[in-house]
């Protein structure tokens, strides 16, 4: 049977990367649109950049981090793996 807590807090961290990531995209836009020969990167954008790009990273290592549990909990992850040698074996 399904852990439905475990579901619900897999949606939810989807839900946060997937929010920062949108909100990087629209930055992006205005980024994209800029004549680099006219015109500069604001600092409003900027700033924003910088603080989306840390919320990003934060969201995305936790949905991953997240995810690797859930597998280890399933035995899907060779133990050395999730002990951090990245699966080497000596």
């Amino acid at each position: 049977m399904a852990d439905v807590t475990e579901i619900e807090a897999l949606k939810a961290s989807l839900r946060g990367a997937r929010n920062t990531a949108g909100a990087l995209g629209d930055i992006a836009k205005r980024v994209e649109a800029l004549d680099a020969h006219q015109s500069d990167v604001s600092e409003s954008d900027l700033e924003a950049l910088q603080s989306l790009t840390l919320a990003n990273a934060i969201a995305a290592q936790a949905l991953r981090g997240f995810v690797e549990s859930m597998r280890k909990r399933r035995g899907k992850i060779p133990q050395a793996a999730v002990e951090g040698s990245g699966g080497i074996e000596e």
